[in-house]
C-alpha cells in the first residue's frame, strides 16, 4: 500500500440506464416492491445484478456520469485520501463491493458519505447505515465511518451560495 492512509467512498443513489429493457426493470421492481424487508429472493438478486452490470454511457446514465464528475471535483480537495464512488442501487459498484476493493488494497480507515443531503430519506437514514453495520462486522479490524448526518447549516450555506450566484448573474445580465 502507498503512504495514503484513508479512503473515501462517495455514495450516490444510482439510476436506471435508459436502454435497459422495460420488462426487466418492471420484473425487478415488482419483486423488490413486494419484498417485506429481509433478504432478496434469488430471482430478485439476479435481476438486480443484471441491472447493476448493465453497460453505461453518459447518454444512457447521466446520473452516473454526474456522480463521477462530482467525484473528480471532490478528489483534489481530500488531501491524501483516495476517492471511490459507489451506488446505493441500480448501478455498480455497490457500497459493499467498493469497500471490499478498498480493504483488499490495504486501507484500514474508510469514510463513507452520500450525496443525499437531507435527513429522513430511507436510503441515507436506514439502508446505508445498515450496510455500514454489516461491513463493520465483515471487516472488524477496519475503521468504517459513515459521515452522516450532514450539518444542515453547512448544506444551507452551500445552497444559498449557489442561489446567490444565480441572483448575481441575473443582475449582471440586466445591467
Amino acid at each position: 500500500m502507498s503512504s495514503i492512509k484513508q479512503a473515501v467512498v462517495l455514495i450516490g443513489h444510482g439510476g436506471l440506464p435508459s436502454d435497459c429493457p422495460e420488462k426487466l426493470i418492471q420484473k425487478f421492481m415488482a419483486l423488490h416492491k413486494n419484498r417485506k424487508g429481509g433478504t432478496a429472493s434469488k430471482q430478485e438478486a439476479e435481476l438486480e445484478q443484471t441491472i447493476r452490470k448493465w453497460p453505461r454511457t453518459p447518454v444512457t446514465d447521466p446520473y452516473q456520469a454526474g456522480l463521477e464528475s462530482l467525484a473528480s471535483c471532490l478528489k483534489p480537495l481530500l488531501n491524501d485520501s483516495i476517492l471511490r464512488t459507489a451506488y446505493n442501487e441500480f448501478c455498480e459498484p455497490s457500497i459493499e463491493d467498493a469497500v471490499k476493493e478498498i480493504v483488499d488494497e490495504g486501507f484500514e480507515d474508510i469514510i463513507l458519505t452520500t450525496t443525499m443531503f437531507t435527513p429522513g430519506g430511507s436510503h441515507s437514514d436506514k439502508e446505508i447505515p445498515e450496510e455500514v453495520e454489516k461491513l463493520r462486522q465483515q471487516f472488524p479490524g477496519i475503521a468504517i465511518n459513515y459521515a452522516w448526518p450532514f450539518d444542515l447549516k453547512n448544506v444551507a450555506r452551500l445552497l444559498a451560495t449557489h442561489i446567490n450566484s444565480f441572483s448575481k448573474q441575473v443582475t449582471q445580465t440586466i445591467n
